[in-house]
């Protein structure tokens, strides 16, 4: 793979080796290492790292690639120590909005009027900027309050230059490096390409919204606000405007006047079901995209980045959760094996032994260092160094666990993910099960059963006849008959020859004792010709064992086995 010399690439790729220069030392390995020395600690108690929070300010320094970046690797265990997960999970976009002009005109050229054409209020000041585009607060014609999302300007080009960038160095990696082939970095590469270009098409967010909104709209607590089709294009989301208060900056007074105990419950419930049930949920509730509104419910902000589950991981993941929070490791070893992809260097014994004690420790942690989020997370680390790749959907659902565990004892100190889960487990596993008895479902195993039947007849009528004619054969093709009697013939043979060569020695022995005229080399004739004919029969066995034994590990591999009916 050739590197490009563009300049633009050139200052990444200058960027990337510094910050890999700066932190080389850095292994997910590291906290595993120290533990030897040092009392283990329970889930949930994490050290401030001074280097893990300088490593999250660089990246916010080089911009937003990076802290996109950044929040990826927030999500891989198997990668990063603890202490730096922590750090980069709290990453925020820190910079400076963009100016009013270039608003106005991205907006008119994306809607294709001017804004006092479109709405009867658009606020100059942003209420909220990050990396990829700021927000306004602004007024449809009719009167109808909305918030205003605009993305930066050449944001999208910039972003592109650095993922090439990125694409580069990874596959370097990859082809030359044993880390790089180890976590499949261009895999890695390619799955964070895809989920930063989808964040910069608004379009896509609103889709989000839409699916988000119609999945919680049983949740009385719960509100997603929802799009303006007509005002939403790839670089303007128009949206509903939400009246409220993050829930980390809320007032001991707020909290005493909300239910946080019912809105952290019901909170924690949809998340699960958007995960477990659903298989399609917001990948990034952290407690600034989550409001309380003036009506003291909780609001859903910020909706670019989701994920999907495939059904058959979605109930191994149901399954992992529902075994941690019963406390049984076995059982969660199981799931980590199935969901995970071993690798060269898998120990099961290691795995097995690490998820136990992890598990039983949370049955003896006290409330506030009970963390599921925590939790999950340190079981990808352990996978990690046990062998499993893990996929990146356990990192996801552990980064969204540690994100509801902050807002659920923000709104309720004593709120208990485990017990959470196990109030729900028996309405997940319900709806699951409601799930696969769909309309879809039922249909396709309906057209299985009708061709099923229809062929029926036929299958039947066709063994009837071999049955009335004695031609019904079961043929096992499982080994080589030939080949097992020509073996079976070979190992006859050798213990023949073997007998007749004891029976030479034997007779030699008792022919020494005779005595006769007839001598070699001062013995018995007749015994000496007994113990040379066994010395060279014995030679020439193992000689024809030697051979044929090379010649079978030279064979090709046989066939699998297979029967069949005829």
């Amino acid at each position: 793979m050739s590197i490009s010399l563009r300049p633009k690439h050139l200052q990444r790729y200058k960027d990337i080796a510094s910050l890999a220069l700066k932190y080389r030392s850095v292994d997910a390995s590291a906290e595993a290492e120290a533990s030897t020395t040092e009392p283990p600690r329970r889930p949930g108690v994490r050290e401030v790292d001074p280097k893990a929070a300088e490593l999250a300010a660089d990246l916010e320094r080089l911009g937003p690639t990076f802290v996109k970046f950044g929040q990826l690797l927030s999500t891989r265990g198997d990668l990063l120590p603890p202490a730096y997960l922590d750090a980069l999970r709290r990453l925020q976009d820190k910079v400076e909005p963009f100016p009013f002009e270039e608003v106005e005109e991205i907006v008119q050229n994306e809607l294709g009027v001017r804004i006092s054409k479109a709405f009867s209020r658009f606020d100059r000041e942003p209420i909220a900027a990050a990396s990829l585009g700021q927000v306004h607060r602004a007024a449809l014609r009719d009167g109808r309050p909305v918030a205003v999302k605009v993305q930066r300007p050449a944001i999208r080009e910039q972003i592109i230059e650095d993922l090439e960038a990125f694409r580069e160095i990874a596959q370097v990696l990859a082809g030359h490096t044993e880390v790089g082939k180890r976590f499949d970095v261009e895999s890695m590469l390619e799955e964070f390409r895809k989920t930063l270009l989808k964040e910069l098409d608004y379009r896509q967010e609103a889709q989000n919204m839409v699916a988000i909104g119609a999945a919680l709209k049983t949740y009385e607590k719960i509100v997603v606000p929802q799009p303006v089709d007509d005002y939403t294009t790839t670089r303007v989301l128009t949206m509903d405007f939400i009246t409220g208060a993050k829930v980390t900056a809320l007032s001991p007074v707020t909290k005493l006047d909300i239910d946080g105990c019912a809105l952290s419950e019901e909170l924690f419930r949809a998340y699960l079901q958007q995960i477990l049930v659903d298989g399609f949920f917001h990948a990034d509730p952290h407690p600034g995209n989550v409001f309380l509104t003036q009506d003291g419910r909780i609001a859903l902000l910020d909706l670019g980045m989701v994920a999907r589950i495939a059904p058959t991981l979605r109930d191994q993941l149901l399954k992992l959760v529902i075994a941690v929070s019963e406390g049984q490791g076995e059982q969660a070893a199981d799931q980590i094996e199935k969901i995970g992809e071993r690798l060269e260097s898998y120990d099961e014994r290691e795995l097995r032994r690490n998820v136990a004690d992890l598990v039983g420790s949370v049955q003896h942690a006290t409330l506030s260092e009970l963390k599921m989020g925590q939790i999950v997370m340190e079981l990808s680390r352990l996978a990690g160094e046990c062998g499993v790749r893990i996929p990146p959907e356990l990192t996801m659902l552990g980064k969204t666990l540690l994100h509801l565990d902050e807002i659920g004892r923000t709104l309720d100190p004593k709120f208990d993910p485990n017990a959470s889960i196990r109030r729900n487990s028996t309405e997940l596993l319900q709806q699951r099960m409601t799930q696969s008895l769909s309309p879809g479902n039922l249909f396709a195993s309906l057209l299985e059963a009708r061709e099923f039947v229809g062929k029926l007849p036929e299958r039947v009528n066709k063994v009837l006849d071999l049955l009335s004619t004695n031609s019904l054969r079961l043929r096992v093709d499982a080994i080589d008959e030939r080949e097992l009697i020509s073996g079976m013939q070979k190992i006859a043979n050798r213990i023949a020859l073997g007998l007749v060569l004891a029976a030479l020695i034997v007779g030699a022995a008792l022919l020494m004792q005779v005595p006769t005229p007839f001598r070699i080399l001062g013995y018995p004739g007749l015994a000496m010709i007994f113990f040379l004919a066994a010395a060279a029969g014995g030679a020439a066995l193992a000689g024809s064992i030697v051979l044929s034994d090379r010649k079978q590990s030279q064979k090709p591999p046989s066939a699998p086995s297979r029967s069949r009916l005829a």
